[in-house]
């Protein structure tokens, strides 16, 4: 059995990159010892957009008992990195899976990379689910620390993982990395949430009396698209609009700004159900079985965990059509392709999937199992034999 030790965020700044950690080290830890060091702080809280929802408990994915996990790092204290090698010392480790989606954890994952080049000596991994994040790609010296910060890192690792053919092109691109190092594994279908609620008992819970629901989940930014959304909601037939329910669910980092007076001024605004907060992991359920489809009108994406969450659900996903996402989601017969930032094609496709509904014709779809976890953990363990 290899020793691997996944690094990666924690549960006090959760997201969806933390609820990956966990799937990923658990998959792993089915036919290998497997360890964790998590990130607690990331960054000074206030500086945080999602500050309100830091450290909270209600959170119900949990790494597999076997597991030993330290928790965790954090971005002021050098204390806690020296703990964090004392801990990988201690776990020897012969393989070393580290997240990159952030500079503001650089300097930490740094010291990670350098201590075990020099004392730890396993084979290092970097899993890029982001190529600069798209709030630091804004600001002119983020974006340079992030570059250089990220190829520093870059420089001590034996392979790179992405999740697409498109993003392994732009990463090699952007930090001129050798095509033979980086490796291409599918991001994994979240299928750790309950499945336990029905169509009817979550629409019950949630106070939903439409008879056809199309759900937005996920951090509202800018880059999501979800002004689109609305606007393609505003497009709807009335017949149709009268009968639906329109949810934006997810943390608002508040760089979408004029999205609220959007929703009030809509001819249906009282369809809508706008809810910019955190939802707990007990809420992900009800929100994905109430669902008729879900609407991801992206303008940019390297992955997307929320369509990886449908996936999980078998809802229809309405997608743009960003290179990377129409790879990632090629073998799942519920995606529905329209062009980036096209709200007239989101109406359509929104009409479409509400006829199949109201024909009795909706269909539960299957996720690929190129998606599968037990596929992930293949390609991870070709990769660790591959370099040796």
């Amino acid at each position: 059995m290899t020793k691997i030790c996944v690094v990666g965020p924690g549960k006090k700044y959760f997201s969806g990159l933390t609820a990956y950690t966990i799937c990923l080290a658990n998959s792993l830890s089915a036919k290998n010892e497997v360890s964790a060091v998590t990130i607690r702080n990331l960054l000074p809280r206030f500086l945080y957009p999602g500050n309100k929802n830091v450290d909270r408990h209600d959170y119900t994915l949990e790494f597999s008992p076997g597991i030993r996990v330290y928790e965790g790092m954090d971005w002021n204290s050098p204390i806690s990195w020296s703990k964090a090698y004392q801990f990988l010392k201690k776990e020897k480790p012969d393989v070393i899976i580290m997240a990159w989606w952030t500079s503001s954890v650089a300097h930490m994952e740094l010291f990670l990379a350098l201590v075990n080049s020099v004392k730890i000596k396993a084979k290092l991994i970097l899993e890029l689910h982001e190529i600069v994040d798209p709030l630091e790609a804004g600001k002119p010296v983020l974006r340079l620390y992030s570059r250089v910060m990220g190829k520093w890192i870059m420089n001590k690792a034996a392979a790179f993982v992405v999740h697409s053919d498109t993003v392994k092109k732009q990463t090699m691109e952007t930090y001129r990395l050798p095509k033979e190092k980086v490796f291409v594994i599918p991001l994994g279908v979240f299928d750790s949430y309950s499945q336990s609620y029905s169509r009817e008992s979550a629409r019950q819970e949630l106070g939903i009396k439409e008879e056809f629901v199309v759900l937005y989940f996920g951090m509202i930014r800018k880059y999501k698209g979800v002004r689109y959304l609305v606007e393609a909601f505003n497009k709807l037939p009335e017949e149709i609009a009268l009968h639906s329910r329109l949810i934006i669910a997810g943390e608002n980092w508040g760089d979408e700004e004029g999205l609220e007076r959007l929703i009030k001024d809509s001819p249906y605004n009282k369809q809508i159900t706008f809810q910019p907060e955190f939802v707990p992991d007990a809420g992900v359920p009800k929100y994905f079985s109430a669902a008729d489809v879900v609407a991801l009108p992206y303008l940019r994406s390297a992955g997307s965990g929320v369509a990886s969450l449908a996936m999980a659900y078998g809802k229809p996903i309405i997608i743009s059509d960003l290179e990377n996402l129409k790879e990632a989601l090629q073998d799942y017969q519920g995606t529905r392709l329209v062009p980036c930032g096209d709200a007239t094609s989101v109406a359509n496709k929104i009409t479409d999937e509400y006829a199949q509904i109201k024909a009795g014709k909706a269909v539960t779809y299957t996720a690929p199992t190129v998606c599968g976890w037990d596929n992930i953990n293949d390609l991870f363990q070709k990769l660790i034999s591959q370099i040796g």
